[in-house]
């Protein structure tokens, strides 16, 4: 016999049928009484109750948009259950909505997942803007990510870029016909950086108590970086129906709340380590002590989660853009070729430094136009519009979010010529200053815009620039996989694999 529980699949079916009527009825008779905007955005069509969910249910979100915005225009709404989500597709209307329209936008309605894995926002990230939100963002930009802090950390950048190409080196040296995988090259030195900015040193290992064990430098990647990459995507089809919070969703919600609790615990082992490290005067230039000793009004929760942050941007994101700026140089020779000539030209037989960045256009339209193709984040997290706005001409009104496509704006052909293909000359018309790091919109804008855009940059510039520089770099029969793998990132799906070949004159002997 079956019982009435919430736990009973068909109690849950029918409880839910019958709401979903219900609420379908009470819309109906709601928007018949209510007196449609004449100027609100273009509707994309979609079902009763659910809207437009159905038609989003492919993991590329963002592609859907794009579709959507040649039929109708680069803004329009549509319906994810209970909630109206107005996307941009433009980059004029992007930066409208980001700097002109900032004061009507500046807060965030998070997920579920995101608002377990973010500490209730509390990070710069994700937090509303205000007083808070300042406050963090100073202590990121005073000790990790402004002009100043980064002048302080190039000795530490260079380390990791020298590292990066011993690795290649020995790698050329231990298999000189075989396929070099960049990935990983990257991926390790960016999360030894990252832990060191944030901790203060490298981190080999860790005894979690919570866990009862002790955990790997990798496995701290995995709960640290790629876990809550995967979680931040997790669906909740509450979230879409807020009204049927009160239904159990168990499976989602303990796997959101196994990943945090890992997190959080690999996180406090790590902080408490460094907190004994710091009482015996030992290494202090990091992040978490900025935290600890100068923002006192911090609670350890924030301290934790803005600590966390530092390492999880710094890893993810740079990697993600410089491998497919490799993918794409490795496919056009000639191209990459005509990098190489810059390079050549500016640094001679000279190792191409941070200081040179600057004289070498190309290399900075290939970092733009690789963001442009390729942007490591194709849709913003949505913004929540707290009073009503104008954007594109259009009303949008309260209680409406408001969700920047990044892809649909990079690949609009009104704009881009042949958005499609991969071509850095677009950059060099001189229709964007040299240093403009918002060209493509891939770092945000206005009060919000990214902290860490000027590091990026910085490391994927010169890291592209030396890989070029020392190395002959050729696709090993991938030159048509440009698959996606969206996460909170669009990872290239396959890791790249490529055979390098040593340029004829090296430039320092590397044992």
């Amino acid at each position: 016999m079956v019982g009435f529980s919430l736990d009973n699949p068909l109690t849950v079916l029918a409880t839910f049928a019958f709401a979903l009527f219900s609420w379908f009825l009470f819309t109906r008779l709601f928007f018949s009484l209510s007196r449609k905007s004449s100027n609100a955005p273009p509707a994309v069509p979609g079902l009763p109750v659910l809207g437009n969910l159905l038609q989003l249910k492919s993991k590329k979100p963002h592609m859907t948009f794009t579709k959507w915005a040649e039929a109708y225009g680069p803004v329009y709404s549509i319906k994810t259950g209970a909630t109206t989500l107005v996307v941009l597709n433009s980059t004029d209307v992007a930066k409208e909505a980001l700097v002109d329209r900032f004061s009507s936008i500046s807060t965030r309605k998070l997920s579920k997942a995101l608002q377990i894995l973010t500490c209730d926002k509390a990070m710069v990230a994700m937090s509303d803007y205000g007083e808070e939100h300042k406050l963090m963002k100073r202590c990121i930009l005073t000790s990790l990510l402004g002009s100043n802090a980064q002048k302080q950390h190039r000795f530490d950048r260079n380390t990791m870029i020298e590292n990066m190409m011993q690795s290649l080196h020995d790698e050329v040296k231990d298999n000189p016909t075989g396929s070099i995988c960049i990935r990983d090259i990257i991926k390790k030195e960016l999360f030894t950086f990252s832990l060191k900015k944030a901790l203060g040193r490298d981190v080999g290992s860790v005894y979690v108590e919570e866990l009862g064990r002790t955990v790997s430098k990798w496995e701290i990647y995995d709960i640290l970086v790629i876990e809550p990459m995967m979680g931040a995507l997790e669906v909740d089809w509450r979230d879409f129906f807020p009204y049927l919070r009160w239904i159990p969703n168990r499976t989602v919600e303990e796997r959101i709340q196994r990943m945090d609790f890992h997190k959080t615990a690999v996180m406090t082992a790590l902080i408490q380590e460094q907190k004994k490290r710091f009482a015996m005067d030992e290494e202090k230039d990091c992040y978490l002590n900025f935290l600890l000793s100068e923002a006192k009004t911090l609670s350890e929760k924030q301290i934790i989660t803005l600590t966390w942050e530092a390492i999880i941007e710094a890893s993810d994101t740079t990697m993600v853009a410089a491998e497919w700026a490799m993918f794409e140089l490795a496919k056009n020779p000639k191209l990459q070729n005509c990098l190489y000539d810059e390079i050549h030209k500016i640094c001679g037989e000279d190792k191409l430094i941070e200081d040179v960045l600057h004289r070498l256009p190309y290399l900075n339209a290939v970092f733009h136009e690789t963001l442009r193709k390729h942007s490591p984040v194709a849709i913003m997290p949505p913004r929540y519009v707290h009073e009503d706005t104008q954007i594109g001409g259009f009303t949008i009104p309260a209680g409406s979010e408001i969700a920047l496509n990044l892809y649909g704006c990079n690949m609009n052909k009104n704009v881009w010529e042949k958005p499609e293909e991969w071509r850095p000359e677009r950059f060099l018309n001189g229709k964007y200053e040299q240093m403009d790091l918002f060209k493509t919109m891939a770092f945000g804008g206005g009060k919000r815009v990214c902290a860490g855009a000027l590091q990026a940059m910085t490391i994927v510039c010169t890291a592209i620039g030396r890989f070029v520089q020392e190395f002959e770099w050729r696709l090993n029969g991938e030159e048509e996989d440009t698959e996606e793998l969206v996460l909170l990132t669009t990872h290239k799906l396959k890791p790249m694999q490529a055979s390098i070949t040593p340029r004829s004159k090296i430039l320092q002997t590397y044992g």
